[in-house]
C-alpha cells in the first residue's frame, strides 16, 4: 500500500504535492507517518515567538504536531516531552544556523534557512533547509509592443540537504552521506495564457574527509563545502533539464514572430527576384 502511494505521488503534478498528499492520507490514514517522512513537501515558514526570527518547518524538526525552532530550541505549539538535541550537538546547531544564514544571504540574497541536528547510532545527522520566494515581477515590454503580451512571473526555490555523518576518531576521518532534494516552482501569467513549470530533483553525494575530534568548525567546513558543490550541480542540471528542454520544445512547436517575419520577407524577395528574370 505504501509503495503504491509513493508511486502515485511520483506521477502527480509537483505543484499540487500538498493537496495530493492530503487526499491520499484521507484515503489511507494509517500511512501518515510513513508518507510524511518519505515525501518531501514545500517548506513552510513560521516565526519563533521567543527570538522573533523566521524558521522553516519540515519533517526533521517535527514532533507530533509541533515544530522546534532552531533559534530558541523550543517547540511551537509547546510540547513538554519533545525531542531535543544533546548539548554538544545543540552547540553545533547554533553555529551551523549562523553559518548557513550567511551562506543564504550571499547566494540567495534573501529567503529563510534553518539547520537541525540530531543524534544517530553511528554519529549524528543534520538537515539544512533553504527557501526563497521570488516576488511577482512584471517583465518590461519593448517599445511599441502589444500590451496583451505583458507577462508577470514568480517562483519558489526549496532545497533540503540531509546529512548522515559517521565520525571515526581512530583515524580522524569522517564519512559524510548527503541526500539533496530541490523543489522548483515557476509561474508566468499574461492576458493570453498562463503557464507553470514545476518539479523536483534528488541527488546523493558521499565524501570522506579528515576532521578534528570534538571540533565543530571542521564538520561545518566539510558540510558547507558539500552543500555548495551540490547546489551548484543542481542549479546547472535544473537549468539544462527544465529550462533548456522547455525552450527546445517551444522552439520546435512555435516559431517566434521575428523568425517567421524574416522567413516571409525572404520568400517574398525570392519570388520578386524570379519574376524579374
Amino acid at each position: 500500500e505504501l509503495k503504491s502511494a509513493l508511486d502515485l505521488m511520483r506521477r502527480l503534478p509537483p505543484k499540487d504535492i500538498e493537496s495530493s498528499l492530503s487526499k491520499i492520507l484521507t484515503v489511507a490514514p494509517d500511512l501518515v507517518d510513513d508518507l510524511l517522512s518519505a515525501v518531501d513537501q514545500p517548506l513552510k515558514v513560521q516565526r519563533c515567538p521567543d527570538s522573533g526570527k523566521d524558521y522553516l518547518l519540515c519533517d526533521y524538526n517535527r514532533d507530533s504536531d509541533s515544530f522546534r525552532s532552531p533559534w530558541s530550541n523550543k517547540y511551537c505549539p509547546p510540547l513538554d516531552d519533545g525531542i531535543l538535541p544533546p548539548e554538544n550537538l545543540r552547540k553545533m546547531e547554533i553555529a551551523a544556523n549562523a553559518a548557513f544564514e550567511a551562506y543564504r544571504e550571499q547566494y540567495y540574497e534573501g529567503g529563510v534557512s534553518s539547520v537541525y541536528v540530531w543524534q544517530t547510532e553511528t554519529g549524528f545527522a543534520c538537515c539544512i533547509a533553504i527557501k526563497k520566494d521570488g516576488e511577482k515581477q512584471a517583465h518590461p515590454l519593448p517599445e511599441g509592443a502589444d500590451p496583451s503580451t505583458a507577462t508577470l512571473s514568480q517562483g519558489t526555490w526549496n532545497s533540503i540537504h540531509v546529512f548522515d555523518v559517521c565520525p571515526r576518531d581512530a583515524d580522524k576521518k569522517t564519512e559524510y552521506k548527503l541526500t539533496t532534494t530541490v523543489m522548483l516552482f515557476f509561474e508566468t501569467e499574461c492576458p493570453a495564457t498562463d503557464s507553470d513549470l514545476s518539479g523536483n530533483l534528488t541527488r546523493t553525494l558521499e565524501r570522506e574527509r579528515p576532521h578534528v575530534p570534538g571540533d565543530v568548525a571542521s564538520h561545518l567546513a566539510n558540510i558547507g563545502e558539500m552543500v555548495e558543490e551540490m547546489e551548484g550541480r543542481m542549479r546547472d542540471t535544473l537549468e539544462e533539464v527544465y529550462f533548456g528542454k522547455t525552450l527546445e520544445i517551444l522552439r520546435a512547436v512555435r516559431t517566434p514572430v521575428d523568425e517567421r517575419r524574416a522567413a516571409q520577407e525572404g520568400l517574398m524577395a525570392e519570388i520578386a527576384a524570379k519574376r524579374k528574370t
